[in-house]
């Protein structure tokens, strides 16, 4: 589904933040990312997602080189993607429901696809009861929660989650981690990024390993080995 060929990544004055990553993540997978601060984890991401161009090689979504695709392409490939933060990313005026209504109208959903489908995915990640309520008056827990529910209901192909759990406490964590092992049950591929231990070895799936730029480690049974 996602490949990176000889995919290098440089800022200037610096050392490469990625190093020639050859790397491919299928269809279905649950991939955690791991590494130190400034192994180029972030910078992985932000190359899939196209907020950053590769210095050399490509990274392929599918059959499309993500880098070369036309303006109308690309807008078409982000809605195959969602994304979850650690700083959550919500909009402060809206409700939980208007959050996730507004994600839908700008997928270009009718109104009564929305009215159907925002109900359902808060009952999924267990905040229906907090539909009315505004970020602030959410934990930080449900607002993570509520991110998660926002970046489902377009039905993605992918769901990239960048250090999601770094600001919850461990029963908050493990509340996040359950959903996205959920989701990935489901046949949606996740792509997680993270510094917890715990986070990885909850999850027991593929995980790969990064240090100044380069793969390390390609472990498949969810061992975290820095």
């Amino acid at each position: 589904m996602i490949y990176f060929n000889n995919v290098t990544k440089t800022y200037a004055g610096d050392l490469p933040a990625l190093d020639n990553i050859n790397l491919t993540v299928g269809a279905g997978e649950f991939v955690s990312i791991v590494g130190h601060s400034g192994a180029g984890k972030t910078t992985l991401i932000k190359l899939i997602l196209r907020e950053e161009e590769p210095t050399g090689g490509s990274v392929f979504f599918e059959s499309s080189d993500i880098h070369r695709l036309k303006s109308k392409d690309l807008t078409k490939l982000r809605r195959k993607i969602g994304v979850v933060f650690q700083d959550f990313k919500l909009l402060p005026n809206k409700t939980a429901y208007e959050n996730i209504a507004f994600a839908m109208e700008a997928a270009g959903k009718s109104d009564e696809d929305i009215a159907t489908d925002v109900p359902h995915v808060l009952e999924l990640v267990d905040l229906a009861h907090r539909m009315m309520h505004f970020p602030t008056q959410l934990s930080g827990g449900e607002k993570q929660r509520l991110a998660i529910a926002r970046a489902i209901i377009n039905q993605p192909d992918v769901i990239i989650a960048d250090e999601p759990t770094g600001n919850l406490d461990p029963i908050n964590t493990y509340e996040v981690v359950q959903i996205f092992k959920k989701i990935n049950d489901l046949g949606t591929t996740i792509i997680l990024t993270t510094h917890n231990r715990g986070v990885v070895e909850s999850i027991g799936k593929r995980v790969i390993t990064l240090d100044r730029g380069k793969i390390v480690r390609d472990d498949a049974d969810g061992r975290y080995v820095i």
